[in-house]
């Protein structure tokens, strides 16, 4: 039976209701998030102002007890684990990493499509970069990482690697990752219901009143 090309991406499917809930946190503020600008395998420090709110994101998991930690290792996303209370239990997992957009790193989507008239990472190469097929084999191993702890796991990531995750938990394309916008130093929780996966919190910012 020949593939439906509508398909293609769709890989195993990895519905089933085993293990807990995962916590996706994306990380704070940067200042390549606050101008656009595609941060991939770059380094690049929180702001002040993306300290100051991951701080604020300890009162909602402090609660939590958490069978992993688990966060990618770009500094970004450890420094936010670390703010939101969880550095003592931090394990790096490389496959939560952002996507590696090869040519196209440090430049916002209105550049590249000055190039490419209608760009999106979710639907076209990155020159020189990782394949939306590789990145979704990384969620893939997140999941079943998740899917094997006794408990909720927390995941400290990125904006397109953590939207790819979701669409991966959901069993849909990868390429629908591009329908969850993901807000910077925001919580979102993917969890399962009668066995059907789905997404109990979606993009939750801290409150404002935490301290």
């Amino acid at each position: 039976m020949s593939r439906d090309p509508a398909r293609a991406d769709v890989g195993p499917n990895l519905e089933g209701g085993a293990g807990g809930r995962l916590f996706l946190v994306r990380h704070g503020e940067t200042p390549w998030s606050l101008s656009g600008r595609h941060t991939g395998t770059t380094d690049v420090p929180l702001t002040d102002e993306g300290r100051a709110v991951a701080r604020r994101l300890a009162p909602a998991l402090e609660d939590e007890r958490f069978a992993l930690v688990l966060s990618s290792p770009r500094l970004r996303a450890l420094e936010t684990a670390r703010l939101a209370g969880l550095g003592e239990r931090i394990e790096v997992d490389p496959d939560l990493a952002e996507w590696d957009y090869g040519d196209y790193e440090g430049l916002t989507t209105a550049e590249i499509r000055e190039r490419v008239p209608g760009w999106t990472v979710f639907t076209h190469p990155c020159p020189g970069g990782e394949t939306a097929d590789a990145i979704a084999a990384r969620a893939e191993r997140v999941i079943e990482r998740v899917r094997a702890a006794a408990g909720d796991v927390a995941v400290f990531s990125h904006g397109h690697m953590g939207r790819v995750l979701t669409a991966r938990w959901l069993s849909l394309p990868t390429r629908e990752g591009r329908r969850f916008a993901l807000g910077t130093a925001t919580v979102s929780v993917l969890s399962f219901e009668r066995d059907v996966a789905v997404v109990a919190l979606w993009n939750a910012p801290p409150a404002a009143g935490a301290p």
